[in-house]
């Protein structure tokens, strides 16, 4: 183990860069996965049952998979059917197939939180809604949304957090992300030091997290107690 400065120093460049990947892939997931989520939990709860079907089949398909497994599939199993039927549109690069598969997993995680989110609403809300003369549609975007935004911060936060870990992930597709350049820097160097940099740059990246979903929690509890 070799914590020295000038160690240190040495690994910093190549770690910055793994970790310019990492929150790349963080926020590119979230910001394509968090409003996905929403169609696939209202088609969920959707009354027509061939909609219900399909986005209750999307969510168990990739809530039951391994999402390696998954990265697998869209890397290497499509790029197999493109060469295997002349269909190069299917072949996707390293970083196009993490994004796309981290971005359809955690919908497939926020939608079943949204739906439990839309579910645990009073349906006495519905009931006064319709009486005031809101549609369906009006009901659930200006009632029903706003108060499940205040219920789901808990999980949301959760499963964001699980996000940071996730993605080291990627490196087994050998995106240069921060836990790969941390092993390649190991192996490189017989010092398992590049590791130990590597675990506190995932906990600052979590406590900042928690730090601002705690926040988040108190402020939209003290607006909810306001209302009340």
């Amino acid at each position: 183990m070799d914590l020295s400065a000038d160690y240190v120093t040495t690994l910093l460049p190549g770690l910055l860069r793994g970790l310019r990947e990492t929150l790349l892939i963080f926020s590119m997931t979230l910001l394509l996965s968090l409003p996905l989520g929403l169609p696939v939990a209202l088609g969920s709860i959707s009354r027509f049952w061939p909609v219900r079907l399909l986005c209750r089949i999307y969510v168990w398909l990739f809530r039951g998979t391994p999402l390696m497994l998954q990265l697998f599939f869209f890397y290497y199993g499509l790029g197999i059917l493109a060469n295997s039927y002349d269909m190069p549109f299917l072949r996707l690069n390293r970083f196009s197939a993490v994004i796309l598969t981290f971005a359809l997993n955690y919908a497939a995680y926020f939608a079943e939180i949204y739906r439990a989110g839309i579910q645990s609403i009073d349906r006495g809300q519905y009931e006064a809604a319709k009486t005031l003369g809101f549609s369906r549609t009006r009901t659930m975007f200006r009632i029903i949304i706003p108060q499940t935004i205040r219920r789901i911060i808990p999980p949301v936060s959760n499963e964001t957090i699980t996000l940071v870990k996730d993605t080291a992930l990627a490196n087994v597709i050998a995106v240069p992300e921060l836990l790969k350049v941390a092993k390649d820097a190991s192996n490189r160097d017989t010092n398992p030091s590049a590791y130990l940099l590597a675990a506190g740059v995932y906990l600052i990246i979590t406590f900042v997290l928690t730090v601002v979903y705690q926040r988040l929690e108190k402020r939209f509890s003290r607006h909810e107690q306001e209302a009340v």
